[in-house]
């Protein structure tokens, strides 16, 4: 199960199934496991930048005749164009301002684009080549890695492993995210997502995250939780290709059946280079550098320790936040001072911590 930022490109991975990339409802079942069953019967995301080569499941099922909706897209002659699709628009069309042409402005002299930025797609599950048998069991299926996504340039790793689930139900209430096309206002500005389900709470936020904390020690077989950030760069460029949260998702995968070991880090559990480096010849047939894994997984100290002073600013005025938070917290906290004092060094690579 998956929450935040990337949850859709992540459900559409190729060579995996999917039973749904949004809302899914848990339950523990009679054997104590986290059982999810989807409850939505389609999809519904961002088309900008969908394209053949980073997202050629979801591109093919664009572009393909079937029952589906676009909003916000150009459309000439029946055919839909939107940004980034690999694909030069005509020169004319209808969009959201109405009849469009190249160089079309709007009251204020500022050119139309010929698609929306927060462009958008609903299909249904069933449309997709790669939608799971079980996508509309209702027996659903079990949880055993939960990941939550966030969005931001210059702190978390592309992946890490909580070392507990409180650490989890932390890592996922600490989730911040760079605003995009998706949202309203400028882009780019970096804003607290908790959980990235705060249109969702229906409940206080420390009320919320106490009951996630409580329903884990409910559990038998409590599944495996990690962060994810495809969107960390490095000199103004991301780290990482779109195609490469597969390597992340694998790794996970890995981690829940005990394939890989993993660098115990105060930020969490850490993918070791030789891992990667296998996985990315055995799905892409090319090398994972040294260079780019120290790039990506180094622990930043300096921006966590930014991160977790503007997390305590953020959480100090919410009421009833779980002592769980503020305890993993404060250790994070202290464990990153004392790295700071001890080496004088802004990051780390991966390998001091072996």
């Amino acid at each position: 199960c998956r929450g935040g930022c990337g949850e859709t490109s992540s459900a559409m991975i190729a060579g995996q199934t999917m039973g749904g990339d949004d809302v899914a409802y848990i339950r523990i079942d009679e054997e104590g496991n986290a059982r999810a069953v989807n409850i939505e019967s389609g999809i519904f995301g961002i088309i900008k930048d969908v394209n053949p080569g980073d997202d050629p499941l979801i591109y093919n099922a664009l572009i393909t005749p079937r029952e589906l909706i676009f909003s916000n897209v150009l459309i000439e002659d029946g055919v839909p164009y939107w940004q980034g699709m690999g694909r030069d628009p005509p020169g004319n069309g209808v969009n959201f301002s109405g009849d469009w042409w190249k160089g079309k402005t709007d009251d204020s002299g500022k050119e139309i684009l010929f698609a929306h930025s927060n462009a958008r797609y609903t299909m249904r599950i069933s449309e997709l080549e790669n939608a799971d048998p079980k996508a509309h069991d209702p027996e659903g299926v079990v949880v055993q890695g939960v990941f939550y996504g966030g969005r931001d340039s210059d702190t978390n790793v592309p992946v890490c492993e909580a070392m507990s689930w409180e650490h989890g139900v932390y890592l996922g209430a600490t989730i911040e995210s760079e605003t995009t096309s998706a949202t309203l206002g400028q882009e780019g500005v970096r804003s607290s997502s908790p959980m990235a389900n705060m249109d969702f709470m229906v409940v206080p936020l420390g009320t919320y995250l106490a009951n996630h904390i409580r329903f884990g020690r409910k559990l038998r077989n409590c599944p495996k939780v990690f962060a994810t950030n495809y969107f960390l760069k490095h000199e103004g460029a991301y780290t990482n290709g779109i195609p490469d949260k597969k390597i992340w998702v694998l790794w996970a995968e890995g981690r829940v059946h005990g394939e890989y070991d993993a660098i115990k880090t105060p930020i969490g559990f850490l993918p070791k280079y030789r891992d990667l480096n296998e996985l990315f010849m055995k799905v892409f047939d090319r090398e994972y550098t040294l260079e780019d894994y120290h790039i990506q997984f180094s622990v930043r100290l300096d921006k966590y320790l930014e991160k977790i002073a503007r997390m305590e600013e953020i959480f100090k005025p919410e009421p009833r936040m779980p002592k769980e938070f503020w305890e993993i917290l404060s250790q994070q906290k202290a464990d990153l001072e004392v790295l700071k004092a001890e080496t004088g060094k802004a990051a780390l690579a991966p390998e001091y911590f072996l």
